[in-house]
């Protein structure tokens, strides 16, 4: 097994994180946020995949994206699949 996967966050990342839970953003943004905010606090990637009904797969991804990212992680690239009408 490799190293655990922690993220670590300054009070003014984590107060922004928090914001998100209120503002006018895609759920997934708000999940996004909150895996991240709850690994800086110490849970595990398998507890947090157990709380939101993720594989662990998906947590670790979410984190790697945060740690690359930043901010910008949280959100859904434009891509392939069908655009909105």
């Amino acid at each position: 097994m490799g190293a655990r996967l922690r993220v670590f966050l300054s009070q003014e990342q984590d107060k922004t994180l928090l914001k998100l839970r209120t503002t006018d953003v895609p759920q997934k943004v708000k999940d996004r946020a909150e895996v991240i905010r709850l690994n800086a606090d110490g849970w595990y990637v398998e507890k947090i995949a157990a709380h939101f009904n993720w594989t662990p797969q998906t947590v670790r991804e979410v984190l790697h994206r945060w740690q690359k990212l930043g901010m910008e992680g949280l959100w859904e690239l434009p891509g392939r699949g069908g655009k909105p009408k």
